[in-house]
């Protein structure tokens, strides 16, 4: 139950610290039994703060052997001790405080501080987690230059790394061995790091563009060091990128990177030494796929823009996540961008914002990207912190351009450098640069919800005057009933008959620059004169803002841009709003029968498509992956009923697969691949193309389709392929699946990679096998509830690639969900409180479902010490 203890945090309530601790020196010395940590915190009192002013240094789950301030050992009325830090009642203005712990790395299941795994001992800082290793001040705008000498035996762990650059090493006696780096860097304690083990490395050097050499090394456990090939060019490509576009070079001599395969999170930034959950490390053909690869390319390059976008700069409290998080999901998003296709990934982007960030925004949970309260800081690690975040920034390059933006980036991280940072300092840089009051753009930081925009176009051929009025709404969230209007930046076209962008001659009613309409009141009128014929009116064009449009447009506008607008997000996005808007009245329980003569003409403008020059094989691949179980969920928004969605889901899949069957076959037979095997954009849209085709056409339950699968799947010379159809085989046909899954246990799953991908698969199998297949692949010797990776795989799977199993009329699937949050709960708080989310929609279901929903979230509630982190997501989920 929740605890009335429970304190909440306020963003008003922030006050710098009163002391500062400008350098930290570590002497760690490791042993399998336990971890013994000596630190010496030289420390400095604030100016202006009183003398007597106590000292509270956060520390949790530290048995503390020893405490003195210089030469003398403190007593017990000099300092206090409780289970959430240390209290020195009358310290100096300036001195240096020694303590000396013992931790038990072994025993932490949480994977947060210091903790062991797999043999090796590795850290998790961020976001409070260095308070489990010693008594410090743990918050972002405390930093430390830090020294950290390490000791252990040269067989248990002949590797020693921690943050910098290296500064000694040698033997000792009694087989062991130190190893000491200095970072010269301030940084604060969540960007601490530390590995020591047995590990495998691979290792590359970097020319910067100043000519400084840096050593560049990647670890993984011993066997695996080939499978981080990937990774280390993604690597060398990031840091080229960085400093091209960003003008950031690396500063210092190393750069590491270790994989690990317990992790609670994808990767961690820490100051030249990033540590990564090994899945976003790992590959090779025969064990990762076309996604994979992109994910590892993708993270590698988030992690590594971190050392200016939040180290170097980092966030004065954790209230300002998003300032570092934001803007470097942004950095990934445009590195991405323009290793591969841009508007592929632009729309996939979108794709993940929609089925995610667009359900908490309208949700018990939605929270603006910088949020004014919070109880567990772990809890907001969220897309809208970090997808939100990045689509705020880059309305700001489309606010602003390009080129002012960047100068914007520049200040900032000049300005800023060596500091933590607010939302206001990062908004204030780019007003300077751009001599523009941003104060009402700043909203977006500290208002929760989306736009929802409607429109009205009307075209006057004697006059030619064409004429937009626009309106925008936010809709409140919980605890924000009064909203104001949004800055949004319209990207927007006039698509003639041909499919070219008509021109005007004058504008007026609104901000209008080039391509680019600013609104910034609840509504609009937009006239433009000199419009030479009447136009269907394209907007936000490359999703130039994170918004919804409630209107609907006709089926003729949508498919006139589907096939002619020169925008491509829009014409993938007018397909997809063309078959939502024929199916919805359908998907209500009582709803009319499909028109089936309507989705014929979206078939037939697909068709435009896949026959197209102008779209890449990747386009076309996004273009055939139809509206999916949450488009449609999302649409109806009310009184869900999961299966009759995918009942009228397999109908409209169905449909358009017959009307392009013979297309479909052909472009699944004419696509030939190298025989080489290479991850790159052009070779993974051909995949893509390949297997999407033969995905739609499994929609047919055709006899000779599944056995063209099955033939896909026994040739597949790549883990791409392969699962691609075993993907098909486990939606479509689960009974013939089944030998097929076995077959690619027993050959293919002995990487721990490849049997998550194993067990991702059986719980996607919706049948009324679902949960006694779940509770069997939980009694295999290799799954573990205490290895986030594997409860990733099989739960993760089943909660949002299983919508109609998770939410079953029984509510067993509810009941599950909530049985192994509640295990989880005991040792690790933060991967449940993750967990929690998958209920976040429950009010949204038919009353059934909603009552089991309600039912399940209570018992977690209700349980004996449940975690801080739990009870603040379960009581928001209800509560909401």
């Amino acid at each position: 139950m929740r605890s009335e203890e429970q304190k909440i945090i306020y963003l008003q309530d922030y006050k710098p610290s009163d002391y500062l601790i400008p350098k930290t020196e570590m002497w760690v010395d490791f042993t399998p039994e336990r971890t013994r940590i000596t630190t010496d915190l030289h420390i400095e009192r604030q100016v202006g703060v009183e003398d007597g002013t106590p000292l509270e240094l956060d520390g949790e789950h530290l048995e503390l052997v020893s405490i003195a301030i210089g030469d003398e050992v403190l007593g017990a009325g000099q300092y206090e001790l409780s289970e959430s830090g240390l209290k020195l009642l009358d310290p100096p203005q300036s001195f240096v405080l020694s303590t000396v712990v013992d931790v038990e790395p072994e025993k932490n299941k949480s994977l947060e501080g210091l903790y062991r795994s797999s043999g090796n001992w590795c850290t998790q800082c961020e976001a409070e987690g260095f308070r489990r290793i010693t008594y410090f001040l743990d918050r972002p705008d405390v930093m430390s230059v830090f020294t950290v000498k390490m000791v252990a035996d040269k067989d248990l762990a002949p590797v020693l790394l921690s943050n910098g650059n290296p500064v000694d090493s040698g033997e000792m006696s009694n087989n062991r061995h130190f190893a000491e780096w200095h970072d010269p860097h301030p940084k604060p304690s969540y960007l601490f790091a530390m590995v020591a083990g047995k590990l495998d490395k691979i290792s590359e050097n970097f020319t910067t563009k100043s000519g400084k050499k840096v050593d560049l090394n990647i670890y993984a456990e011993p066997g695996k060091a080939e499978l981080c090939r990937y990774a280390m060019d993604a690597l060398i490509r990031s840091m080229k990128w960085d400093e091209e576009r960003f003008g950031c070079e690396y500063d210092l001599d190393v750069f590491n990177i270790v994989a690990v395969s317990d992790f609670n999170a994808g990767a961690m930034e820490n100051k030249g030494l990033n540590i990564f959950n090994d899945k976003y490390v790992l590959a090779d053909p025969a064990t990762a796929t076309d996604q994979d690869y992109a994910l590892i390319e993708r993270i590698i390059a988030h992690e590594y823009f971190h050392n200016y976008t939040g180290n170097r700069v980092t966030c004065r409290d954790w209230f300002q996540l998003c300032l570092k998080e934001g803007l470097t999901v942004f950095r990934d998003q445009e590195f991405s961008s323009d290793e591969r296709f841009r508007d592929v990934e632009r729309i996939d982007d979108v794709k993940g914002l929609r089925q995610s960030q667009f359900v908490e925004d309208s949700g018990p949970l939605a929270h603006p990207p910088r949020p004014n309260q919070y109880e567990q800081i772990d809890n907001f690690y969220t897309t809208t912190v970090y997808e939100k975040g990045a689509e705020v920034v880059r309305m700001l390059m489309t606010l602003l351009g390009k080129e002012t933006f960047h100068e914007g980036v520049d200040l900032y991280l000049e300005r800023h450098d060596g500091e933590a940072a607010t939302i206001e300092q990062f908004i204030k840089c780019f007003e300077d640069v751009s001599k523009r009051d941003l104060s009402q753009f700043q909203k977006w930081y500290t208002q929760a919800g989306r736009p929802q925009v409607s429109y009205t176009t009307a075209y006057d051929a004697e006059s030619k005057q064409f004429t937009l009025e626009l309106k925008q709404t936010v809709p409140a969230t919980p605890g924000e009933s009064e909203k104001s209007p949004m800055v949004l930046p319209i990207k927007f076209g006039l698509v003639s008959n041909n499919g070219d962008d008509l021109g005007w001659d004058s504008v007026e009613g609104a901000e209008v620059r080039d391509d680019l309409i600013i609104m910034d009141k609840e509504d609009v009128t937009v006239q433009f004169h000199g419009v030479s014929s009447a136009p269907v009116v394209s907007l936000f064009r490359e999703f130039s803002a994170p918004v919804t449009i409630q209107t609907k447009a006709s089926l003729e506008e949508d498919l006139h841009r589907a096939r002619l607008d020169g925008d491509p997000f829009n014409r993938w996005e007018s397909l997809q709003s063309a078959i939502l808007n024929i199916v919805s009245p359908s998907m209500a329980v009582d709803g009319p029968a499909l028109d089936l003569d309507l989705l014929d003409q979206v078939a037939s403008a697909l068709s435009q498509t896949l026959d197209s020059q102008d779209m890449s094989p990747s386009f076309k691949a996004l273009s055939l992956r139809l509206p999916n179980y949450q488009d449609y969920a999302q649409r109806v928004g009310e009184n869900i009923n999961p299966d009759h969605i995918k009942s009228i889901k397999r109908d409209v899949d169905r449909a358009i697969a017959e009307r392009l069957r013979g297309q479909l076959v052909s472009l699944y037979s004419a696509l030939h691949l190298p025989d080489e095997y290479e991850p790159n954009a052009e070779q993974s849209g051909m995949r893509s193309l390949r297997n999407q085709s033969l995905s739609l056409l499994a929609a047919l339950n055709d006899k000779q389709i599944f056995e063209m699968v099955e033939t896909h799947y026994n040739e597949a010379q790549n883990m791409t392929d392969r699962q691609a159809a075993l993907a098909i085989m486990c939606a479509y046909a689960p009974d013939r699946a089944e030998p097929l899954l076995a077959h690619f246990k027993e050959n293919f799953a002995e990487p721990m990679t490849v049997f998550d991908k194993w067990l991702s698969l059986n719980a996607s199998i919706d049948d009324d096998r679902t949960i006694d297949r779940i509770h069997s692949l939980m009694a295999d010797d290799r799954f573990s509830l205490e290895t986030p990776n594997r409860v990733y795989a099989l739960f993760g799977s089943f909660t949002q690639g299983n919508p109609t199993q998770f939410a079953r009329e029984d509510g067993a699937g509810f009941d599950l969900i909530a049985d192994i949050i509640m295990h989880i709960d005991k040792f690790n708080p933060q991967v449940a409180g993750r967990f929690a989310v998958a209920f976040r929609i429950w009010k949204n279901f038919e009353s059934k479902r909603q009552n089991a929903a309600r039912t399940a979230l209570e018992r977690i509630r209700d349980m004996e010490n449940i975690s801080p982190n739990l009870s603040e997501m379960v009581n928001k989920t209800l509560e909401g």
